[in-house]
Formats: C-alpha cells, structure tokens, sequence
C-alpha cells in the first residue's frame, strides 16, 4: 500500500503539501503515511482514494491478492 499512496499521488500530480493542505493537515502526515511510519485507518484510506480519484481497491491490492486469499482456505 506504501508504494501504491506514493504512486497514485505522483499520477495525481500532486505534492505530499498539496495533499496535506486537503486534509488539513502537516505535510509530516502524507509523508508518514507513505513512508509506513503512521498507520492509516479505514476513514483516511477513503479520503485519498478519492482525492487520487482510485478506487480503494487500488490500495488493498498490493496488501492481499485473491488468490493468496484462496489458498489459505
């Protein structure tokens, strides 16, 4: 999800005080954010998902693949 935040930001075409403005919050909170450094909860997962305009699938996907899911059961 690390890369995902980062990457979905750049195609964006915004910068971490951009993003952060947004929020209203420090830039230090998109940078933690991307560097793993702040957990994200569920509520700010949405709120970058669509300010990157991406579904918040795009995010999961790197967590937990389908078929990493199936093979556990």
């Amino acid at each position: 999800m690390l890369a995902g935040l980062r990457e979905a930001r750049e195609e964006a075409g915004l910068t971490q005080a951009e993003v952060a403005a947004c929020f209203e919050r420090p830039q230090s909170f998109v940078s933690k954010c991307e560097s793993g450094e702040r957990r994200i909860d569920p509520t700010e997962l949405r709120m970058f998902a669509k300010l990157y305009r991406k579904p918040v699938s795009y995010f999961l996907e790197e967590i937990v693949e389908p078929a990493e899911l199936t093979k556990s059961l």
